[in-house]
C-alpha cells in the first residue's frame, strides 16, 4: 500500500526524509524545516558554482524530491558564478540561512550538508564536484566520509 498513490513518490519522500534526518543529527537540529532550509541554501550555493554539466550530473544521483529542491530557481545561463572565494560563499550562506542560534554558523552547516552528500553520493561524483570548486570552498568538505 502506498501513501501517495505512486511508489515512486513514496520512495523519494522516504529517501529525502532520510537525508533530512541525517542532517538534523549532524547539526543537532530539532526542526525538519531548518534541515530543509540548510540543504536548500547550501545546494543552491554549490550548484551555482559548478559548471552546468557537473551540476546536472550531481543532481542525477539525488532522490527526485532533493533534485527538485536543488533545481528550484536555477538559471544555468548564469553558472558558474564569478564569486569563488570562501568569504563570498559563506556570506551568501549566512544571509540566506538567517539562523539565530550561535552554533548554526554557515561553515558548519555547509560542512554538514557536504558530509551528507559524501555519505549518499558515489565517491567518484563527489570527487568530480570537488575538483570543480576553488580550494577554499573545497576545504569546507569533510576530509573523508564518516
Amino acid at each position: 500500500m502506498t501513501t501517495n498513490g505512486l511508489p515512486v513518490f513514496d520512495d523519494t519522500v522516504q529517501k529525502t526524509n532520510i537525508w533530512l534526518k541525517e542532517l538534523m543529527e549532524r547539526l543537532n537540529l530539532e526542526s525538519r524545516q531548518d534541515a530543509y532550509r540548510a540543504f536548500s541554501v547550501t545546494l543552491h550555493a554549490l550548484r551555482d558554482r559548478l559548471p552546468v554539466n557537473t551540476a546536472a550530473a550531481l543532481a542525477a544521483q539525488m532522490p527526485m524530491l532533493m533534485r527538485g529542491i536543488y533545481y528550484e530557481g536555477w538559471k544555468p545561463s548564469k553558472c558558474p558564478t564569478d564569486d569563488r572565494t570562501e568569504e563570498e560563499f559563506v556570506d551568501g550562506l549566512a544571509a540566506a540561512f538567517n539562523f539565530t542560534e550561535e552554533d548554526h554558523e554557515p561553515k558548519r552547516i555547509a560542512s554538514a550538508v557536504f558530509a551528507v552528500l559524501m555519505d549518499k553520493l558515489s565517491p567518484g561524483e563527489v570527487e568530480h564536484v570537488q575538483s570543480c570548486l576553488p580550494y577554499h570552498i573545497k576545504n569546507l568538505w569533510p576530509a573523508t566520509p564518516d
